[in-house]
């Protein structure tokens, strides 16, 4: 059982122009951005500065610069007790051979603080409810790829604290898996009100499951808020479906003006009316060349689209150098650290 977390008041991470440099390589720069609680997708391509900011956020380095809070708390001065606080989800495996799950679930809550037959007796419910109450007594090396991430999980929850940083959640697993552990990264934040940090270059993860976006890159914040608020509404493209002689009506609404981006399928298309046109003018078309539409949906930025134009639009700006072109909607170009 998870225990439902009390709404944390103000921002659950602010951060204040924070640099944080290895020798002389700059991994972030003037980060400042604040994200209320829930589940926030944080989104780069490799190298962005996502592990950097992982690192800053669980207390494992200090920034060379700036400041910032994390549930209210001072990244520095009282990053002790943050760590009690805050649940790591990492990429890398990270479990020990030989040990039963419920043992090593056991033992993430002790190094959280916990008394020990509290923390197993947490180990055993968090198994619970992730589905691994038949596996709790298996060695973590005997597990599959999709109850090692789970496990991972258990490991992060078993401390039941408000705030969880996850790194790659769905890494490995095949889609069955993948849609199951999406499945319960919801429900812990919606039902269990916990916030959660979701590191992914997988868009249709946090697309999924966020409210709000971090979008880095190059160690810059391009994008940062609710997901809804920064997308682009475009008011005059749409999704139109049709029944009939498409064709006829396109090369009609193409005469008038319309453009048509791409054709999805063989009965739909996107098209762009003009500035002067309202959506009443398309179905008068259609009426006049006897095809009947049946969808005309305003099309807006998906979390793709507004991934790629920020990006872009950071490389525009920058001196040299320019975005590496993603090779499709899905994800970010490569793998992120």
């Amino acid at each position: 059982m998870i225990s439902p977390s009390d709404p944390q008041a103000g921002p659950v991470v602010e951060l204040h122009d924070v640099s944080q440099f290895y020798g002389k390589f700059q991994a972030l720069r003037n980060v400042s951005f604040q994200v209320q609680p829930g589940a926030i997708g944080l989104v780069g391509q490799n190298g962005a500065g996502k592990s950097t900011l992982l690192k800053l956020l669980l207390g494992l380095i200090r920034p060379s610069s700036g400041r910032g809070t994390v549930l209210g708390y001072d990244l520095v001065r009282e990053r002790s007790r943050l760590r009690g606080l805050m649940g790591f989800m990492p990429e890398a495996e990270s479990l020990i051979p030989g040990v039963r799950g419920v043992d090593l679930v056991a033992l993430a809550g002790e190094l959280c603080g916990m008394p020990r037959r509290q923390a197993l007796r947490r180990a055993h419910e968090v198994l619970s409810y992730l589905d691994l109450d038949e596996a709790r007594y298996r060695r973590c090396e005997d597990y599959s790829v999709g109850m090692k991430q789970r496990l991972k999980l258990a490991a992060a929850l078993v401390h039941d604290p408000p705030l969880l940083l996850l790194d790659e959640p769905t890494a490995g697993l095949d889609p069955n898996g993948r849609d199951g552990m999406l499945r319960l990264l919801h429900a812990i934040a919606s039902r269990h009100g916990k916030s959660l940090i979701l590191s992914t270059h997988l868009l249709g993860d946090i697309d999924r499951i966020c409210e709000q976006v971090i979008i880095v890159d190059k160690g810059a914040i391009l994008g940062v808020g609710k997901i809804g608020e920064l997308r682009r509404h475009w008011r005059n493209r749409f999704l139109m479906r049709w029944r009939g002689d498409g064709e006829r009506l396109l090369s009609a609404l193409q005469a008038g003006g319309v453009t048509v981006p791409s054709r999805p399928r063989a009965d739909e298309a996107f098209i762009e009316i003009p500035e002067d046109w309202s959506p009443r003018t398309v179905f008068e078309l259609s009426l006049q060349h006897e095809t009947t539409v049946s969808d005309l949906i305003p099309d807006n930025e998906d979390l793709s689209q507004l991934y790629h134009r920020l990006v872009g639009t950071a490389a525009t700006a920058r001196p040299t150098g320019a975005a590496a072109a993603a090779k499709d909607g899905t994800s970010t170009n490569g793998r992120p650290q």
